[in-house]
């Protein structure tokens, strides 16, 4: 057999559009392509409890993507991402209450929680790491507070009833069809933020993150690509708090605190910070952590360890525990997230046998 009909074992991609190619193969495309296809068929033989578990790492996955941007991909840091979730989740229910069809609703809560984003983001151009840090916790501390005290906007403690989701007249509603409404938005905001990474505001951020004076001396703009990570971090946020908000029906600033932010960061470290597949999976380890604990203990219900343990009555404790000892094994043992781990497994299956 001649040499040249031997199919190239490695990765020759000789210019950078390849590099940056979504898809590097045709089979992965059409795997992505049969994916969307089957998450579009599980309405009709999922459970209810399946659906709302998918739901919930919706909303949740495009929150923590732009977290994500942030952190990951621009080298900033943030502690206040959960009121910015909040907040999208409080504009659209205001917008709704006020006649804004829901569909428009949520898009606009996104830009307004990129308004405010872009504001407590300002210390970004002047003060990085721990300083930024506190400046962020600030966010946190000041959104809450005036969620509690806003009650033309927020309803105060009471929160605010969100509108059912509409699309031209038909009820979306229910967990059946609502998980059409927030898979259509993770598509879209996962292509947009992939699209992103390959544009040059992208490299620019990837820059910042990497370098930024070496960044800042081939002319990037420093301030404005922080500031922008920033704003790019609330929209995401923003539109995630308005999917969640409206398949709920009740926004509510209980829940918005700082457990609920280093929560989002706990996402991201565990899926792969500057990974835009990392955001996902961790997002679906973060979620469904509780609910395997919870099936644990169920299934050691009455067993001599329940007994020593009394892990009925401390269930709530220990998710808490386990999230917190789960971002420190990860630290330790897998720095780079699953997004990194999944790399491995399908280098070595590429060159299997010889993958050494």
């Amino acid at each position: 057999m001649a040499l040249t009909s031997l199919r190239p074992c490695g990765d020759y991609r000789t210019s950078y559009k390849a590099d940056q190619t979504i898809f590097q193969t045709r089979l992965t495309l059409i795997f992505v392509i049969l994916a969307v296809v089957a998450l579009c068929c599980t309405p009709l033989f999922a459970s209810r409890y399946v659906l709302s578990l998918m739901i919930q790492i919706g909303y949740l996955g495009i929150a923590a993507l732009g977290l994500n941007i942030l952190v990951g991909f621009s080298g900033q840091i943030s502690i206040g991402h959960a009121v910015f979730f909040g907040f999208g989740g409080f504009a659209s229910a205001y917008l709704a209450n006020k006649g804004v069809p829901v569909l428009f609703a949520i898009v606009l809560a996104g830009l307004w929680t990129t308004v405010v984003g872009l504001i407590f983001g300002l210390p970004a151009a002047r003060v990085k790491g721990l300083y930024l840090a506190i400046a962020t916790l600030a966010a946190q501390f000041i959104l809450q507070d005036f969620f509690v005290r806003a009650e033309w906007f927020t309803g105060g403690t009471h929160g605010a009833i969100a509108a059912p989701f509409t699309l031209f007249g038909y009820d979306m509603s229910g967990d059946a069809r609502y998980f059409y409404v927030v898979l259509f938005f993770v598509v879209i905001g996962y292509i947009g933020a992939t699209n992103l990474m390959r544009s040059r505001d992208g490299r620019a951020l990837i820059a910042v993150r990497d370098h930024y004076l070496s960044a800042e001396m081939m002319g990037v703009n420093l301030t404005k690509y922080r500031t922008m990570a920033f704003g790019i971090s609330s929209f995401y946020a923003g539109i995630g708090g308005a999917l969640y908000a409206h398949y709920v029906g009740f926004m509510s600033v209980e829940g918005l605190d700082i457990l609920f932010s280093i929560q989002f960061l706990g996402m991201i470290i565990i899926g792969g910070l500057g990974s835009i597949m990392g955001s996902l999976m961790g997002t679906v380890f973060m979620v469904l952590l509780p609910e395997a604990t919870g099936w644990l203990a169920s299934a050691l219900q009455g067993s001599a360890i329940d007994q020593a343990l009394h892990l009925k009555d401390g269930i709530t404790y220990m998710r808490e525990m386990l999230i917190g000892l789960t971002i420190i094994l990860f630290l330790i043992f897998e720095p780079d997230g699953l997004a990194h781990r999944w790399r491995l497994i399908k280098a070595y299956w590429k060159l299997y046998p010889f993958s050494y």
